[in-house]
């Protein structure tokens, strides 16, 4: 266990680090922070952090850096989320309240945390397996073909023209609508098929054929928009920190296009808590020179998605944490009430 004088001498160099991008050394340190010791007394205790891995030399005659382990032990003791300000808070929400469907929610969100953490923004759409339906609308657009309008709790809308065998009354279309209805609000998509297979028999023999098929389309949707989608933004922000990288940034860049390597990185939904992961602690070797910090969003206090930031491990956590939780908070309640 580190003593708390050299915990906080590790914090000193971390913030020292983040803000000047510059190796610390045990002058600037007792210059810049109350940390009431001498300077000699500084380097003892930086040379114990050097020998316990929490800090680098990067050349000879230079300060320190923080080491991964270092940045970990910074971010589960020392760092406090920062919250953001009023003024903040407000610009948020009124930048998210403007979107007019979800695809402007999860753009809007994409620029909005590239912005505020001056960092890559990652944001995963709702997952469908984790989604509820809200309402299934049935349209006649001709005696024998109709429109199928799903609409998801977290905002999702998916539309399809269903061809029937046979023509279809309004009367048959408004009571398959209701039962439907009936059966499917409010449940889980994944358990959807269950809740509908038996509903053709409530009707009429001539008919069954119609509703079975209107089923089918709506079942086909399901599974057409299961698979995970993301959307990211704030490439560009990496050529601001290209120093941060050894020899090139490419390696983190072809990482980036990978969709399966960023839905691994953003992790599980169902954790909805700020995940901080650092350097090595990213399974992917591209991302190994960079930390990505996540959170759950959704409707009604459960996550139906993940959103987040990738940056160098010289990042600002507090700030970067703070933003993206306040981020996800605000996109939680914008589905809560679409």
């Amino acid at each position: 266990m580190l003593s708390e004088r050299r915990l906080q001498v590790l914090r000193a160099i971390v913030q020292d680090y983040v803000g000047t991008e510059e190796p610390v050394g045990s002058k600037a340190l007792t210059e810049r922070h109350n940390l009431g010791v001498s300077p000699a007394t500084v380097r003892n205790d930086m040379a114990a952090l050097e020998d316990e891995g929490y800090i680098a030399q990067p050349h000879t005659s230079a300060g320190r850096i923080p080491t991964d382990k270092g940045y970990r032990l910074f971010v589960d003791k020392l760092a406090g989320v920062k919250p953001m300000s009023a003024p903040e808070r407000r610009a948020i929400q009124n930048f998210l309240e403007g979107a007019v469907d979800l695809d402007d929610v999860v753009a809007r969100t994409v620029r909005l945390l590239a912005q505020l953490t001056r960092q890559v923004a990652v944001v995963q759409y709702p997952s469908l397996t984790r989604s509820t339906v809200r309402h299934v609308e049935l349209l006649s657009l001709a005696p024998a073909r109709v429109m199928l309008v799903l609409i998801t709790d977290t905002g999702r809308v998916e539309q399809r023209v269903v061809d029937c065998p046979a023509p279809f009354g309004e009367t048959s279309l408004a009571d398959l609508r209701a039962r439907l209805n009936s059966r499917v609000a409010g449940r889980r998509f994944t358990d959807v098929p269950s809740l509908v297979e038996d509903l053709p028999e409530a009707f009429e023999v001539e008919d069954r054929g119609t509703v079975s098929t209107v089923l089918s389309t709506l079942l086909e949707t399901l599974v057409e928009e299961n698979e995970e989608r993301l959307m990211i933004g704030g490439t560009a922000n990496l050529t601001r920190f290209s120093h941060d990288f050894p020899l090139t940034i490419r390696p983190v860049l072809e990482a980036l296009e990978e969709q399966v390597v960023l839905l691994k990185l953003l992790g599980e939904a169902k954790d909805p808590g700020v995940t901080v992961r650092i350097g090595h602690e990213n399974a992917h070797e591209g991302l190994n020179s960079t930390s990505v910090v996540s959170v759950g969003y959704g409707s009604g206090g459960e996550a139906v998605a993940k959103l987040g930031v990738v940056g160098p491990t010289r990042m600002d956590y507090p700030g970067t944490m703070g933003a993206v939780r306040a981020v996800a908070r605000y996109v939680g309640q914008i589905l809560a009430e679409s």
